[in-house]
């Protein structure tokens, strides 16, 4: 069994094309009344050939088929009058069984129009192809990439964001940071963290650059404080060595100190570079595995977060936050973060550059506008039947009356009607006349008798 072949992919659906606006309530009440004044005035035309053609037949008999097609004008223009009237009332207010079929069925009418939305309008192959044609990724990112536009954002995201903060008390936001970032610190292992951090300064000698600021620091404190360093170790010796011999001895220890800090900072090889590379993995692995060292860090991080300094901290933050976003609540029309509505107009920009990108996001909407559409249809369907359902009948009958216009069928039928008849009827020819009666013949006299005398 051979496999089945890939689907075809869809033709590109054709343009949209461009709808004429929905007139409102009140220009359709105007067309409805124009429509009935002239059905109206096709009936009473009507009616008047046909009396006035009814008075003539005897004179003129020709008149006779105007008559017919007046006739049958006025039977077909009441007729419809009749039918279209019992859709949305009673005619002339009579209640005539079968009638006024919209108001007594407007229930049913809801539940017909909302599945018949349900299945043509909201239909998930219908809605992907409107959706694809509305090309919303790049409407989107083009929409983005205008900086005006992109600037609007921000203001609108910043404004979002003060009107929020401005409704949240103060102690509401420190206790908020200090359950969610100070606890989360404290139930933090500091140590194996510090520990990962300093292998990866470590991992391309980071720290010899830590040395070496160390060993500069260290000979410029030794240059600086010479005389200082003389007299400390000259207090402390005994009375009884001879000055000369602290002032030599001070003179020696400097001058070894100073040549031993410049050996470290001159060779990248010098022992006490390794001693102190040996001494800071020795301290990392600690970090990472020794108990001992990992208490110790969290009794300092404890003693830290436990000081007031981290109270002041909060109230810095806080403060900062709430004046930096203070300003567009209180002046509507400031201008946007400049850098914030940059970044967004140069991800609308990138958006329109990558049409990998476009065809994800557009996949990805039009998937979720037609999930929302196919999960929710039925909801659109029940909505429709219950607004229907729940409107009075006259208002319900009304509002299908302006949205139908249906008003133009009895001046329409009437019109077609007059012009077919017009059309089809010709006159037939009038039947011949009948002969005329033989005169009678004269009775004959009996024979013998005289014949009668003529005056």
């Amino acid at each position: 069994m051979t496999d089945a072949a890939p689907p075809a992919p869809l033709p590109p659906p054709p343009p949209a094309r461009a709808l004429p606006p929905a007139p409102n309530e009140a220009e359709r009440e105007a067309r409805l009344a124009v429509m009935r004044r002239r059905a109206t005035g096709l009936l009473v035309a009507a009616v008047a050939i046909y009396v006035a053609a009814r008075w003539y037949e005897n004179a003129y008999p020709w008149v006779g088929f105007v008559r017919a097609m007046a006739e049958a004008s006025v039977v077909g223009g009441l007729a419809d009058w009749f039918a279209v009237t019992a859709l949305f009332r009673h005619p002339l207010g009579i209640p005539i069984p079968h009638t006024a079929i919209i108001p007594n069925q407007k229930e049913r009418i809801g539940r017909v129009l909302g599945n018949f939305f349900q299945n043509h309008f909201l239909a998930r192959e219908v809605v992907i192809l409107e959706v694809r044609r509305l090309q919303l990724s790049e409407r989107i990112a083009r929409w983005m990439s205008d900086l005006d536009n992109s600037r609007r954002i921000a203001r609108q995201m910043a404004t979002g964001l003060a009107t929020a903060l401005e409704g949240i008390p103060e102690q509401e936001v420190k206790d908020l940071i200090r359950r969610n970032a100070i606890s989360g610190l404290e139930r933090t292992k500091v140590a194996p963290i510090v520990g990962n951090l300093l292998a990866l300064v470590t991992s391309d000698r980071r720290h010899q650059e830590l040395l070496d600021e160390v060993v500069r620091m260290l000979a410029r404190g030794l240059a600086e404080n010479r005389d200082l360093i003389g007299s400390r170790i000259r207090e402390r010796s005994p009375w009884w060595v001879p000055g000369a011999v602290d002032q030599a001895v001070v003179s020696q220890l400097i001058k070894a100190l100073e040549n031993l800090l410049r050996e470290i900072q001159l060779d990248p090889f010098h022992p006490l570079r390794h001693k102190f590379d040996l001494a800071v993995a020795d301290y990392i692995e600690k970090l990472r595995t020794s108990p001992e060292v990992g208490a110790k860090a969290d009794a300092i991080k404890s003693q830290i977060l436990t000081d007031a300094v981290v109270e002041e901290f909060i109230a810095d933050v806080w403060g900062s936050l709430h004046r930096s976003v203070a300003r567009y609540r209180e002046e509507p029309g400031a201008d946007a973060p400049e850098a914030l509505a940059r970044a967004i107009s140069a991800a609308g920009q990138s958006l329109l550059d990558n049409e990998q990108q476009r065809h994800e996001l557009e996949e990805f909407l039009t998937g979720l506008i037609a999930s929302a559409a196919e999960q929710n249809r039925q909801k659109v369907a029940d909505l429709i039947a219950r607004t229907i359902s729940a409107w009075d009948p006259a208002v319900a009958s009304r509002r299908l009356e302006l949205a139908l216009g249906t008003r133009h069928l009895v001046g329409g039928r009437l019109l077609i009607h007059a012009t077919s008849s017009v059309a089809i009827r010709t006159p037939s020819r009038a039947p011949p006349p009948a002969p005329a009666p033989a005169p009678p013949l004269p009775a004959r006299s009996p024979p013998g008798s005289a014949p009668p005398r003529t005056c």
